[in-house]
């Protein structure tokens, strides 16, 4: 006579019963007491407990701002007047012959000039454009590296390459070895964050999951309408008390699943009911705005004139406000505790009518950027949050000519040469790191890979990027995979 695997449970012996359920439960309330008692660490019950770091930090929280589709460093950060002289012109075969590109044809492009207005600001005296009024003011705060070069010359390798430090799926983001390696202070949410605006990213989750690090460890996306998060209301019937008891009895039924076969990812099942359950109350009152004075929404830019623009690159209306709100939340975040805030907007990917659209993008995130910056240091806070702002490379000094498209008004993917900036924790103001040649093709000092990044932004939270380190499929993973080494240069 078959039996059913569920009845043939039912119908196990005493002993075998006794033998595996109360040592189930007797695990669970051992830790349970040890765990009272001091005994057993927090970090052994909660995977995202704080935890030590190699050596002193300077940075407790990383706010990275990710401008998805690469932003002109040519027409914003690294000034070239050569490219007005040399405008129309084509650039020697050496330069070109084993460069791939995109979409822009070698053989008959030409260097595309920059109209761009450019002034020296603060007293390091900055190059930016004047594109970036707003950031400009704060140039004595932030550490340019205009030496960034890539191996991806596709978006999406690219997005994975510096979220990740790989261009291959499965790797974990920077958010998530971060929060592997210290833990979150905060209580009452996520350790990572992920705010979105503009169309969304070609990576996608890719650009924020955990890869083979436990799930607790990955970006929690918070939705820009209706709840930040799916599911976190109580269904209608369902109160407080009854919600407790329900995360109470899951807990002590996967705290026995836990201990008997020791999965790593049932504690981070656990521990994400219980963060739900707590963040009930504390998402809507992050989200509460209200009570923010006029001059913060003021500076912030929420409800600032957005410019008409007929293209829908950028994610069409609503992004300025959008944006400016998201800048604003990473700010009442860090100060919760949350470790590390993504700020994805997409999208900068201007192959054509880089004229208009270029300056509807920098006027929708030059603004709150700043204030960002000012509010956090306005509030002791910069001196302990790291402020990024990245891209998966930059652009070609070449107007791209693509078949079938007319006119050139836009520039090529160019991996070669771009740049980024860091702000704030343990960052040395007013610096520009590396520089490139006359016309932006190439790195000419201080080269700085996505991996020599990944390694300083470690370095910054007290991590040595060698050492941290998660083992899978037989050997020893890390942000830097077997390179990287810190740029020293910008660091206080």
């Amino acid at each position: 006579m078959w039996t059913s695997p569920f009845s043939a449970s039912l119908m196990q012996s005493r002993r075998n019963f006794l033998t595996t359920s109360a040592n189930g439960v007797g695990l669970v309330a051992l830790a349970s007491m040890l765990s009272q008692d001091g005994y057993l660490s927090a970090a052994e019950t909660n995977p995202l407990s704080p935890k030590k770091p190699h050596f002193a930090p300077k940075a407790k929280n990383c706010i990275c701002i990710y401008l998805e589709g690469a932003p002109s460093q040519l027409d914003l950060f690294d000034p070239k007047p050569k490219l007005n002289e040399l405008a129309g012109q084509k650039l020697p075969d050496s330069l070109v012959k084993n460069v791939r590109f995109a979409f822009l044809q070698k053989d008959t492009a030409t260097v595309m000039g920059c109209p761009r207005k450019w002034k020296k600001h603060g007293q390091c005296g900055m190059d930016l454009s004047e594109l970036l009024p707003h950031l400009a003011t704060c140039v004595d705060d932030m550490a340019f590296i205009r030496s960034m070069h890539t191996e991806a010359f596709n978006h999406h390798p690219g997005q994975l390459l510096m979220n990740t430090g790989s261009t291959m799926f499965g790797r974990p983001s920077m958010g998530s070895w971060l929060n592997y390696g210290l833990g979150s202070e905060s209580k009452n949410l996520p350790g990572y964050v992920v705010l979105s605006a503009g169309r969304g990213t070609s990576g996608g989750t890719s650009n924020w999951g955990s890869g083979f690090l436990p799930t607790t460890f990955a970006g929690t996306l918070f939705r820009n309408q209706g709840e930040p998060v799916l599911n976190l209301s109580n269904p209608t019937g369902l109160n407080d008390a009854m919600q407790a008891k329900t995360i109470e009895a899951v807990r002590d039924l996967n705290g026995i699943r836990h201990a008997g076969i020791g999965d790593p990812e049932i504690n981070s099942r656990i521990a994400s009911y219980e963060l739900a359950h707590r963040m009930q109350s504390a998402a809507p009152e992050l989200l509460d705005l209200s009570k923010e004075n006029k001059k913060t929404l003021e500076e912030y830019g929420l409800d600032r004139k957005e410019p008409d623009l007929k293209a829908d690159r950028s994610g069409g209306k609503g992004q300025y406000r959008q944006f400016a709100t998201n800048c604003l939340l990473a700010r009442r975040m860090v100060e919760r505790g949350v470790r590390f805030v993504s700020l994805f907007h997409a999208s900068w990917d201007h192959h054509s009518n880089l004229e208009q659209e270029l300056p509807f993008n920098c006027g929708m995130a030059d603004q709150p950027v700043a204030a960002l910056i000012k509010d956090l240091k306005r509030r002791g806070l910069l001196d302990e949050t790291l402020v990024v702002w990245l891209s998966e490379f930059g652009r070609t000094p070449l107007g791209e000519n693509r078949p079938g498209r007319p006119g050139v008004t836009g520039r090529d993917h160019h991996p070669s040469a771009f740049t980024v900036w860091l702000a704030g924790g343990g960052v040395k103001g007013g610096t520009i790191h590396g520089a490139t040649d006359d016309i932006g093709w190439n790195v000419t000092e201080n080269p700085v890979h996505i991996n020599d990044l990944h390694a300083t932004i470690l370095h910054l939270f007290g991590m040595d990027h060698k050492k941290l380190t998660y083992r899978f499929q037989g050997r020893d993973f890390r942000l830097t995979d077997v390179a990287g080494k810190v740029v020293n240069q910008i660091l206080t």
